[in-house]
């Protein structure tokens, strides 16, 4: 198995910054693609930002230029930078990885992070 433990949630004004973590610990797994989501109150889970293995990303349009993904191997960590937040960025902010492990892929999710942005 692969545990995922995020941390740097908290509650911000708008225009502020927040930076989130995730660590990745288990056995025997190699992290492939690595990213965040986060669900809204009333609203299904959305993608804010991927990472592949080779550094590629991908952001929701909603977040370019705002948000910044970044994954560190040696901590197998993955951060996302948030500046200029805004209300409408509140929401749980989950971490999910793609890790190859007992001969095969498998997603996996953290315990969700709440990031709370005041007007």
């Amino acid at each position: 198995q692969v545990q995922l433990v995020e941390s740097g949630g908290g509650l911000v004004q708008a225009g502020g910054s927040l930076r989130l973590s995730c660590a990745a610990s288990g056995s025997d797994f190699r992290l492939n693609a690595m990213g965040w989501y986060r669900q809204a109150p009333g609203k299904q889970r959305e993608l804010v930002a991927t990472i592949t293995r080779g550094g590629s990303t991908n952001y929701a349009d909603a977040v370019k230029d705002r948000f910044t993904i970044s994954r560190e191997d040696a901590k197998n960590a993955v951060y996302l930078q948030m500046n200029s937040l805004k209300p409408e960025d509140t929401a749980v902010y989950y971490c999910n990885v793609n890790a190859y492990r007992s001969f095969r892929n498998n997603d996996y999710w953290g315990q969700g992070t709440q990031v709370t942005v005041s007007s």
